[in-house]
Formats: structure tokens, sequence, C-alpha cells
């Protein structure tokens, strides 16, 4: 995989998608710096792997999920190598039966499409119909890596930019819960 040198605050050169551009300008709107690499599409963890050597931190998973009657909306935020286990996070957070929401939800919501799941397409939800679901490291971690609502960026952020400027704009709070490394 192809992928660029590292730039700060600098957005990609060319014509951006929309929402990758809103993205920068909202960063930049906040005054939040950021560091940059673009690639071809990094829109599965293994190829996310590769950009977080090169970025310094890992690229979180950003999973789109949602309850069975498809009422409530969450976007949790986890590490990269830890498994999933919708068992763990229902007890958590008071919802069965979470499963993966579909493209068109993600579309609709978050204004971005699979693969491209961000932290960022909150910007996209301005009537809060997704909650925010935050491991506790990566609520912890000092930097988080996320794509700018396409998949052919990749960023490293400050968590604490993300606490306290981006999701106060925003308007979403993140829940943070404690996933366990398991593979049962």
């Amino acid at each position: 995989m192809t992928i660029s040198p590292l730039y700060h605050n600098t957005r990609p050169d060319g014509s951006l998608l929309p929402q990758e551009a809103a993205a920068f300008d909202l960063l930049e709107q906040l005054g939040i710096e950021y560091d940059r690499v673009s690639s071809e599409s990094a829109d599965t963890m293994e190829k996310c792997a590769a950009i977080s050597e090169i970025i310094g931190v890992p690229v979180c998973k950003n999973l789109f999920l949602c309850n069975r009657q498809k009422t409530e909306f969450y976007l949790l935020l986890m590490e990269p190598d830890k498994p999933f286990k919708t068992k763990y996070l229902s007890q958590q957070i008071g919802s069965a039966r979470l499963s993966f929401a579909s493209a068109e939800d993600l579309a609709d919501k978050l204004g971005v499409t699979p693969g491209s799941a961000t932290v960022l397409g909150l910007m996209n939800d301005p009537e809060h119909r997704v909650h925010l679901l935050m491991d506790r490291p990566i609520y912890e971690a000092e930097y988080i890596s996320c794509h700018p609502c396409i998949c052919t960026s990749t960023l490293k952020l400050k968590t604490a930019d993300i606490l306290r400027l981006f999701l106060p704009h925003t308007g979403h709070e993140p829940k943070v819960v404690d996933l366990p490394w398991t593979t049962e």
C-alpha cells in the first residue's frame, strides 16, 4: 500500500469530497492541530496497521452499531486488535441485540461510507441520533487516530482536543465503556 509522508496541519492537495473538506474546515475552525497521511483506501484494520506505523499511533477501530429495532445508533471507538463481543457492550449500555448498522444508516447518520466511520462524522449528526461510545484505553490515550470522513486520509489528533473542543462543538458526550480482551 502506498502511504504519503507525514504532514502537519496540511489537508490533501486537489479537490476534496465535501465531507472530507468539511472535516478539515471544522478542525481549522476549532483550532485543532493534526498530523496526516494520505494513502490508498484504508478501509480495513489490516490496511490501517501499515498507516499506524507511519503516524505513530494505532488507528482506532470504529464500529457503527444499532439495536434490533434500529431506533438507537452507536459509534464505538476501540483498540484496533481487540476482539469485539456484543454481549460485553450490551451489558454496559443497556441495549440488547446490538448488530452492525447498515451502510445506508451510516451514510444517513454520519455522512460517511463503510470503512470511513469516524468520530469526526459526528459533525454530521446535529440531531444527536448517534451515541458515542469510547473504550477506556481510547478515551485515556494521549492521541487518537481516525479518518477525516474518508478512508484515503488518516489523522493523528490529541484526544484532549476531541474531548474538549470537537465533542462540545457537536454536542455529543462520550460514554466510556470497558471492553475486555477476550476471544470466548
